[in-house]
């Protein structure tokens, strides 16, 4: 094969590749194996890190509701809604730095992008654990959002440089597993760092922040040496590996060189089609099942029954992990099967049972079970959109505002929901608001799932030809999903 360098200028789509570069990828096309072979290569060198990136983001963002069994409001002498306000205010500073961050990923390169911004949030996480007052508190938690804000949306755009179409949605459900792990593991850390109370003159929410805050600055360094910017950069790959990796992402119709690059012509498009903002309204919604379920599951479970507050903490393990155990076999059934809408919307449904069931006046049995059902859907209806959109955006520019504004809009609702979970008995304002949101989530996703399926088949019957008229076969594949050979995922 020719060097890389002089293969990787002239090719995404195969087409455009040299003829003996082209023969190669025949041959290797030919072979079952080897792209099984390459996707697992990929896996082992991407998903650890960007799961432990995930795991720690979102532990560092949702620990302050196991801090707060530990006197974190005595300590800081919070009074009314402060304790609400403390958690709500980091949403804001999140969603003003998400699509920022999200449109400069490229310029500054993931690799360094994502390992600074870890290593900032982790210093910041720590100093929550040595805070002595509301302000300071408040402080920390505007930082803090500021520097998280880019990670998830940088990570999903980084999972799209590599794995194709039919690959994302699980990619992206493993991000969602470690969301799952944070709330698993953030129950089992707080129940043992809690025993550390009182330590160096210290109450136990201290230590919790503290202690959870280190792992991620060692991961920031290890980002910076470990992840690779893209396929052609990745040094873990052979020559060969680096060209298969490009050409397979090429398959999609709308593939070209330029579409991977970023241009603002497509950032625009994404302001000027409806169905963007569809999907933040439905982000909207199910993510406001997402933060307030993620961050108040604790208080729910001590609502239920007088469990003491270690109980409490291994009471939500067995949630997180149905979640988590549930979003990885579905994504894989819907990867395998390249439909994303009727799951989300059954799972979404399940959630709204869940919730149901904790409004009603059932036993303690019955509303422990109720979380089972909410953490049943929660990943699947928060995750798979996630997966949806990029897959019916096919050039990055559009992909990145698209999603930067999906992830924006969903965080938005982490402002709205601590507000809603006041000291009433069942919560019933969060959890009344809550399946609303993830009822409302449904519709608009159902609403989507309609729109993609009648333009498909508009496309099939051959009624949008006429956009290719008189155009070569690479202007028509750059026009990317509103080219009449592209097909939507639904």
């Amino acid at each position: 094969m020719k060097d890389l360098d002089d293969a990787t200028k002239e090719q995404v789509p195969s087409s455009h590749l040299p003829s003996e570069e082209t023969a190669g990828i025949g041959a290797l096309d030919e072979d079952p194996n080897y792209e099984r072979r390459l996707v697992r290569k990929l896996d082992l060198h991407i998903i650890p890190l960007v799961m432990a990136l995930y795991l720690f983001s979102f532990l560092d963002r949702v620990n302050i509701g196991s801090a707060r069994l530990y006197n974190l409001e005595e300590d800081l002498g919070l009074n009314g809604n402060q304790f609400q306000l403390s958690v709500s205010i980091l949403f804001v500073t999140y969603l003003a730095f998400e699509i920022p961050g999200n449109l400069v990923l490229k310029k500054f390169t993931p690799r360094f992008f994502i390992s600074a911004i870890a290593l900032a949030w982790g210093i910041v996480s720590m100093c929550t654990g040595f805070v002595q007052s509301f302000g300071g508190l408040i402080a920390c938690r505007l930082i803090l959002g500021a520097v998280e804000a880019s990670l998830f949306p940088g990570l999903t755009i980084y999972l799209t440089t590599f794995y194709t179409k039919n690959e994302i949605a699980l990619r992206i459900g493993y991000l969602f597993v470690s969301a799952a792990l944070a709330g698993a593991c953030g129950g089992l850390l707080a129940f043992a760092i809690g025993y550390m109370e009182g330590l160096q003159g210290m109450n136990g929410w201290r230590w919790i922040l503290i202690i959870e805050g280190l792992p991620t600055i060692i991961l920031g360094v290890i980002s910076f040496f470990y992840l690779a910017d893209d396929p052609e950069t990745a040094n873990y790959l052979t020559p060969e590996e680096r060209i298969y990796a490009i050409h397979r992402l090429s398959r999609d119709v709308s593939a070209t060189r330029s579409s991977r690059q970023f241009h603002w012509a497509d950032v625009r498009a994404c302001f000027t089609d409806w169905r963007c903002y569809a999907f933040a309204v439905g982000q909207f919604g199910v993510d406001t099942m997402l933060y307030g379920f993620s961050t108040f599951l604790p208080t729910i479970i001590k609502s239920i029954h007088s469990w003491s507050n270690a109980e409490v903490q291994a009471l939500t393990i067995p949630c997180y992990a149905v979640g988590a155990i549930t979003y990885l076999i579905i994504a894989r059934i819907s990867d395998a099967h390249g439909r994303r809408a009727p799951y989300i919307i059954i799972f979404a449904i399940i959630s709204c049972i869940g919730y149901a069931l904790l409004l009603a006046p059932v036993s303690p049995g019955v509303r422990y079970f109720a979380c089972f059902l909410v953490a049943l859907g929660l990943y699947v209806a928060v995750g798979l959109p996630l997966a949806w959109l990029p897959n019916n955006s096919p050039r990055y520019g559009k992909r990145t505002a698209a999603t930067g504004m999906q992830l924006t809009m969903g965080n938005a609702s982490g402002v709205m929901i601590p507000f809603m979970y006041d000291n009433s008995p069942r919560f019933v304002k969060g959890q009344a608001v809550s399946l609303a949101m993830v009822a409302m989530g449904a519709v608009v996703y159902g609403i989507l799932w309609y729109e993609y399926d009648r333009i498909n088949k508009r496309r099939d019957r051959g009624e949008e030809d006429w956009k290719a008229e008189g155009k070569a076969d690479l202007d028509v594949r750059e026009m990317g999903d509103d080219s009449p050979r592209y097909r939507y995922t639904t």
